[in-house]
Order: structure tokens, then C-alpha cells, then sequence
């Protein structure tokens, strides 16, 4: 008998009971009931819903195209940057994409390694989420150049332009070969691990345009033992090498700051700190889009409370992390007894930018501690409020490292304050219209779940009902 199908010793008379491990898929679907479920959404027309949010989407799409293309014309002075201030909205931006991305390559990539099977209800929607993350992420270092058409300065080809090479003893070049190996990986990963249902989708569809496209996507599936076998292969593979990714690139993003001088920046606890952040806000953004995509498209069935619990322990585990990063650099400031640190977090906590540095503590310090509770933990209602707080405060803490360290740095002389424009406004919004018009085509055109992973945890909870089912009779 498994560990999992152990009797619990009653000296009461009563029947054993058995401890069984959480199910991950609500009622007992068949095979076929599976495939239907999940690929209704793409053989349906759309709903009045779901066109509202795309409408929303879209307009705030439009406005980034017109953000953008009058910041090319008319250069970055259009942003609120000034002389104290270089870094500002853009690079926050930036930072907090790129975390958003990491939630994404945990889910596929490291609980794949470690065979959590808690994984395969989120897993598609998270991956899909990183390749849109990290696409919006990109953006930033384009324009944020001022001459985006001379991006490809950057790359180390033979040229005509003397001595001028990247120097790749900077992290600003660090970031550009460690985003792009990142988006490459989490692209191939999220590709590959879609085949399966591509295939069983183009031995579906009616429409010959739609079975075309579907044939050319599925790569010649046929589900036979030799290619599950090899597809499996190459899945442990790609995974083993997405893992060191989850790492390395906020790592090497921390770096941009923590070997500079600027106080508040030059702090060895940036990587862990930035890395424990990414995952925080990137749990946070999968619980925004799974808790939306669970109640509109109703995937109860597969995205059940038990998923949702997993997340929030996540979170809440990821939060305490930041939280004593938190403190860990107010102690640090302390502890060397540097003035310019010192009055660097004084100014934080009393300066003119207080009142960023404390709606983020409420959001990302006092808000997980809300988490604890299962109640809450198993409330659809108080979970997205909650990840629309972590959300919030992952912003703010990216800007209140940048422009708060940037603002009042050695000299009294060289202070000055930053006030966002209508351009860096328009540019924020803009950029959330990309990302959640891209996840809203994704849902509608390609399996949001994972079918062939989620028939495969049916079997096993099949299983392990009837192994507990003889554990009870043999006790």
C-alpha cells in the first residue's frame, strides 16, 4: 500500500479513513469529456465578455502605438526625466515585466523537475503569460535608447564604426543576451509543450483553413510510444535548462543596480532579493489571470480551490522572502554605519516619496500576511484582491529603488524631484493593454489548459482512489 493510501488507526470502532492527496480535477470527467470542456472555448464564437475586455484592451494597445511613436518623433525629453533623475517610469517598467515573466518558467520548468502534478491546470496560461511579460519587458530598453533604430549597436559583429564595441564587462549588456536566451528558452518551451493538443485539435476541427494550420503547428504528431517517449525526453531537457534561467536573469538584471555607487543600490542582497520579488509578483499576476479565466470561461472543473491555495502559499512564502529583504537593507544601513546610506533609507521612509515607499510595505509586506488564513486563502473574491495588491506594490517597489535612490543622491546641489507626464502615464497604461490583448487572443484561439496533462492526472487520481478504496478493505 503507498504512503498515500495509509488507514488513519481508529480506536474508536469506527471505519478507517484514508489520507488521500488533494484532487486536482473537480468530479470525475471521462477522456472525452476532457477534450471537450477545454476546447469549447476555441470552437465557440466569443461572448459579449470577453469582446468588452478585449475592446479594453485593444484601445489601450492603440494608445501605446501613438505613445510610442510620438516619443520616437519627438525624442525621451517628452518623459519626466531630468538631470537627477535618468531612470524613471521606463526602466520600473521594465524591472517589473521582467519579474512578471519568472512565474511563468517556475510553473513549466522547476515544479516539472520535481513532478508536481498541482502544475498542469496553470502551467499553459503561465507560460504563455512569460512569453507576453518579457515581449512588454523589451520594449523599455528600445525606446528607453532614445534611437531604437540603432538597437543593433549592441550585437558584436565585424563594423566600420573604429573602436566602438559592446562592452561586455557591463550588466546593461548582461541583460540583453540573458532577457533574449529567456524569451528564446520560455517561446520553445511553451511551443513544445502545446503539440499534443495541437494535434488533437487539428483531428477536430471542420474548418480546412483552421485543420491547415493545425497540421503545419502539430509538427506531424502521432501520438505514438516512440514519440511520447522522445517528446518527454525533450521536455526534462528544455526544463533542466529553463531552471537556471528562473535565476540568472533577474540576477543579472539586480546587477544594473547593485554594482553601481548610488546609495541604496550597491547591495549584495540584490540578487536573491530580485529573484525572490520576481517570483512574488509573477504568482501574483497568475492569480489575477486564472482567478478572471476561472470565473468567465468556467474551468472550475480544472482550475479548482486546491490550485488556487497552492498560489497563495506560494505567495505568501515569496512575500515573507521580499519582507526580510526589506529589512535586511534598512539593517545593513544601519549596521556600516555609511552616511549617504543611512540618510538614503531615512529619506525613504520621511522624504518627499514616503508615501510610495509605505503603500508599498502595505502591499507587499501586511497584505501577504493575510494568507495565513485559509479562509481567505480559499476566498475566489479576497485572492484576487489580493493579487491585485501584490501586483500594485511589486510596481511601487521597483520605483521606489529607481527614482527614491536617484532623486537625492551625494550632493544637495544635484537633488531634483521626478513628476511623471501624460506620456509616462500613457505609456504604463499602454503597455498592460499589450500584454492583456495578447492573453486575451491566446485563450481565444489556443487551449489555455494543458489536455493531454490533464488527462493524465485523471488516471492517477483514478488510481490512487482505487488503491485507497483496497487499503480500506484490506484494513
Amino acid at each position: 500500500m503507498s504512503a498515500t493510501t495509509i488507514p488513519e488507526i481508529s480506536t474508536s470502532g469506527e471505519e478507517p479513513q484514508v489520507l488521500r492527496p488533494p484532487r486536482w480535477v473537480e468530479g470525475n470527467p471521462s477522456l472525452q469529456q476532457i477534450t471537450d470542456e477545454i476546447a469549447r472555448p476555441l470552437e465557440m464564437r466569443p461572448g459579449k465578455a470577453w469582446w468588452i475586455c478585449f475592446g479594453i484592451a485593444f484601445a489601450a494597445l492603440l494608445n501605446l502605438v501613438g505613445m510610442v511613436t510620438y516619443l520616437i518623433a519627438n525624442g525621451i525629453g517628452v518623459w519626466g526625466l531630468n538631470s537627477s533623475v535618468g531612470w524613471a517610469f521606463d526602466i520600473t517598467n521594465f524591472v517589473f515585466w521582467v519579474g512578471i515573466g519568472h512565474a511563468g518558467t517556475l510553473i513549466s520548468a522547476i515544479l516539472l523537475l520535481f513532478r508536481q502534478r498541482w502544475r498542469t491546470s496553470i502551467n499553459r496560461s503561465a507560460e504563455a503569460m512569460t512569453i507576453f511579460a518579457v515581449a512588454c519587458a523589451g520594449l523599455f530598453p528600445a525606446i528607453h535608447m532614445g534611437r531604437p533604430w540603432d538597437a543593433f549597436f549592441i550585437l558584436p559583429y565585424p563594423n566600420q564604426r573604429g573602436p566602438l564595441w559592446p562592452n561586455f564587462r557591463s550588466p546593461l549588456v548582461w541583460d540583453v543576451f540573458a532577457i533574449n536566451t529567456y524569451f528564446t528558452i520560455s517561446l520553445v518551451f511553451w511551443y513544445l509543450g502545446m503539440i499534443p493538443d495541437l494535434a488533437t485539435l487539428r483531428d477536430r476541427v471542420t474548418n480546412r483553413s483552421r485543420r491547415f494550420v493545425f497540421r503545419l503547428l502539430s509538427l506531424g504528431w502521432n501520438g505514438s510510444h516512440r514519440t511520447w517517449a522522445r517528446y518527454e525526453s525533450v521536455s526534462l531537457i528544455l526544463a533542466g535548462l529553463a531552471t537556471p534561467l528562473v535565476i540568472s536573469v533577474h540576477t543579472i538584471v539586480s546587477m544594473d543596480f547593485a554594482t553601481s555607487v548610488i546609495p541604496g543600490w550597491h547591495a549584495t542582497i540584490f540578487p536573491p532579493y530580485f529573484v525572490a520579488g520576481a517570483i512574488y509578483s509573477g504568482f501574483g499576476m497568475v492569480l489575477t489571470l486564472l482567478i478572471i479565466t476561472r470565473q468567465t470561461m468556467h474551468m472550475e472543473r480544472y482550475i479548482t480551490m486546491a490550485h488556487l491555495d497552492k498560489m497563495a502559499k506560494v505567495t505568501m512564502f515569496t512575500g515573507m522572502i521580499v519582507s526580510y529583504a526589506y529589512a535586511t537593507e534598512f539593517f545593513s544601513a544601519w549596521y556600516r554605519g555609511e552616511f549617504y546610506e543611512r540618510y538614503h533609507f531615512i529619506n525613504r521612509v520621511t522624504g518627499p516619496y514616503a508615501w510610495c515607499f509605505y503603500l508599498m510595505v502595505l502591499c507587499n509586506v501586511v497584505t501577504p500576511q493575510l494568507l495565513w488564513f485559509k479562509k481567505i486563502r480559499l476566498n475566489v473574491a479576497a485572492l484576487f484582491v489580493v493579487s491585485i495588491l501584490v501586483n500594485i506594490g511589486m510596481w511601487f517597489e521597483r520605483f521606489v529603488i529607481i527614482v527614491v535612490s536617484l532623486h537625492r543622491s551625494f550632493l544637495p546641489s544635484s537633488w531634483g524631484m521626478f513628476y511623471p507626464t501624460a506620456i509616462d502615464v500613457g505609456i504604463l497604461v499602454g503597455v498592460f493593454g499589450l500584454f492583456f490583448a495578447c492573453f486575451l487572443l491566446f485563450i481565444r484561439f489556443l487551449p489555455m489548459i494543458s489536455i493531454w496533462e490533464i488527462k493524465g492526472v485523471v488516471r492517477s487520481d483514478s488510481t490512487s482512489q482505487a488503491a485507497g478504496r483496497g487499503g480500506i478493505a484490506h484494513a
